[in-house]
């Protein structure tokens, strides 16, 4: 027996071929470095997939989100092009209903609560600071009231780098906008195809690999859709949720901007455990300016929320598909945040569901490889 096989680890890693795998590394880590030096080359590529990026997010979104009324409208005998187009015309003209009825609404409390926050602030800031040099802390935070005046003076002389930094920050935000708004635009026309032919796309990907791993890689499509599947419809469904029972709640406490801050907590509850943190801010600050009771009121309703969320809402409608836990989920988003943005936040936890069943199944044949090597090492004579 050769040498390579001696051992059941050595052959389940290939044997001779564990040989030409570190070759394709090594191979693999010189194109690595030389990607370094001419990394210009495929800045063209970066750009085009930097642009459709955004597109085909939404476009993924909505897709699962309105795929089951295609599958029932095809099962009530529509033909699936007029099913689609019927259902994009009456996601239109929901939208448009929307624009035209709740949209303005919440725009007016928007721009009076954009007028007012900064008075909500400095009265904030005005209690808290009279409160810290009354209370038993007062000699700590005078003194940390002189180091933050030297802070201060620092920015002031620094103000021209903080100022172009501003300018950047605002050219970000103006190109980030350009690219919703085109995003927007484009995802009726990449919608219909989507949902057209969407479901014909794994097995044209297959087509491209061998007959032999074909069964293999479709069960790793079905994992990742039904991922994707659960996960965007379910989050959608507990985020419309949770942003009707803050409205209620707001209502019943008697909360200023009721509807707009429901809004913002329905849409910041996209993203798991920090999206909640996010919303509860700015009704955080104006329940702090209102009175102390009206603040004891606001962490009654958001526990009460969260606790019907977490107890009821999501184990019904999201069920454990995921089984993530929290610690993990947190930093997951923290990281993607660091490393993509806002965006990032936004597609943690689906891209980390994918990845996760690509690496439950890579383990798994990887399981059934040391099993089949394992089972047949009694012919080399050695004992299990």
């Amino acid at each position: 027996m050769d040498k390579w096989e001696s051992t059941p680890m050595i052959r389940f890693f290939g044997g001779r071929n564990l040989l030409y795998i570190l070759a394709i590394l090594l191979f693999i880590g010189l194109n690595v470095l030389v990607y370094t030096q001419v990394s210009f080359i495929f800045h063209p590529i970066v750009i085009f997939l930097e642009t459709i990026a955004l597109p085909v997010l939404f476009t993924v979104v909505v897709y699962y989100l309105l795929r089951p009324f295609i599958v029932l409208l095809e099962r009530l005998g529509i033909k699936r092009v007029w099913g689609i187009l019927v259902t994009i015309a009456l996601v239109a003209g929901l939208i448009t209903l929307l624009v035209f009825l709740i949209i303005p609404f919440l725009e007016r409390q928007f721009i009076s609560l954009s007028k007012e926050l900064p008075e909500y602030l400095i009265e904030m800031a005005g209690s808290v600071d009279n409160w810290l040099r009354n209370s038993i802390f007062a000699n700590y935070y005078n003194n940390l009231f002189e180091d933050l005046e030297g802070t201060l003076s620092q920015v002031s002389d620094n103000f021209s780098s903080y100022a172009g930094n501003t300018v950047e920050g605002i050219t970000n935000f103006i190109s980030t906008v350009t690219n919703v708004i085109v995003a927007i635009v484009t995802l009726p026309f990449i919608l219909f195809y989507l949902l057209k032919d969407g479901e014909k796309f794994p097995n044209m990907i297959l087509k491209v690999f061998p007959p032999k791993v074909r069964p293999e890689l479709s069960s790793v499509f079905k994992g990742i859709d039904h991922q994707l599947s659960a996960y965007i419809q379910g989050q959608i469904i507990v985020s419309f949720c949770i942003g009707v029972m803050m409205y209620i709640g707001f209502l019943i406490i008697g909360l200023d901007y009721a509807l707009l801050l429901a809004a913002i907590a329905s849409v910041t509850s996209v993203v798991p455990y920090l999206g909640p943190m996010i919303a509860i801010i700015p009704a955080l600050i104006i329940a702090i300016v209102t009175s102390p009771f009206m603040l004891l009121k606001l962490a009654l309703v958001w526990t009460v929320v969260q606790l019907l969320e977490g107890k009821f809402i999501s184990p019904q409608i999201m069920g454990k598909r995921l089984h993530v836990h929290p610690v993990t989920i947190i930093f997951v988003l923290l990281t993607a945040g660091h490393l993509f943005g806002v965006i990032g936040v936004i597609v943690a936890i689906p891209g980390y569901a994918i990845i996760k069943v690509i690496v439950t199944h890579l383990f798994y044949w990887f399981q059934r490889r040391f099993n089949k090597y394992a089972e047949s090492d009694n012919q080399y004579g050695i004992s299990k």
